[in-house]
């Protein structure tokens, strides 16, 4: 299977299922419409066809599964059964690709619930895939080499792909699907922050924004570890140093690791 003319189908309209669909069909190796996707909600289908009338919608997983290469499934952990159920006989073990999206639905469970013989992949993408950049972790069991490939170049079309086991992924998922809320927090930390030192809020928006991108250019650009950035805006006595030194008071670090080993599923 190649990237070109590929069928992706999701099953479920919602937030990350809309923003896989916006994101493949803006993507330069997907066209609008060779992406279907299905929700028993009409109102969220209706959204997607309000973004492109391209994208083929439908109520009938059925129809989608038999119109697709690809299946996302796109849906609450607690409606994987159900899907599962309604779909696994119209599915072709031998060509077409299942990949879940549903934190907390192992692989084992997916293989128990679709066929042994399936092609399944677990993804853990975050929000920013709306955006195409989003961190995609995805695991797999005894995948070949071909599949493997088409799931890293469909998935890296919407950001950094990383290949993990099974056993790492809800790690990930704290470090990234859920680190990008922790992101969002800071980022709104810091406009109130400037509001009270009597910034305008839209203003101290832009300026930590701009500020956060400058960072991670510089970190990525480098490759350097970030203490080493810090060192060369920390000077001797200045305000920077008594900045971090204060907010290492009030537990900043320890706070952040505590957040994602709180988040972490074991």
């Amino acid at each position: 299977m190649m990237t070109k003319n590929l069928k992706i189908g999701i099953i479920g309209a919602g937030n990350m299922g809309s923003a896989i669909a916006k994101a493949l069909s803006k993507s330069e190796d997907f066209h609008s419409a060779d992406i279907y996707i299905s929700d028993v909600n009409e109102k969220n289908l209706e959204l997607i066809k309000n973004f492109s009338t391209n994208i083929h919608t439908t109520t009938s997983n059925i129809e989608l599964v038999k119109l697709s290469d690809i299946v996302i499934l796109a849906v609450k952990p607690w409606l994987i059964h159900q899907i599962a159920e309604e779909t696994k006989a119209a599915i072709n073990y031998d060509k077409q690709v299942i990949v879940s999206i549903a934190a907390g639905v192992d692989i084992k469970t997916l293989f128990s619930l679709f066929n042994e013989d399936a092609a399944i992949y677990r993804v853990i993408p975050n929000t920013a895939i709306e955006v195409s950049q989003s961190v995609s972790v995805i695991s797999t069991h005894d995948a070949d080499k071909e599949k493997q490939e088409l799931i890293t170049d469909v998935f890296t079309q919407l950001g950094k792909v990383y290949f993990v086991s099974e056993e790492q992924l809800n790690a990930f998922m704290s470090l990234s699907s859920c680190g990008i809320a922790y992101a969002f927090r800071y980022i709104r930390a810091a406009i109130e922050g400037g509001v009270e030192m009597g910034i305008a809020p839209q203003t101290a928006k832009e300026v930590v924004i701009q500020t956060l991108r400058g960072a991670i250019e510089l970190i990525e650009k480098s490759n350097s570890h970030p203490e080493v950035e810090i060192d060369k805006v920390t000077t001797p006595g200045g305000i920077t140093i008594k900045g971090l030194n204060e907010m290492e008071a009030y537990g900043f670090t320890n706070a952040v690791i505590k957040g994602l080993k709180a988040s972490h599923i074991k």
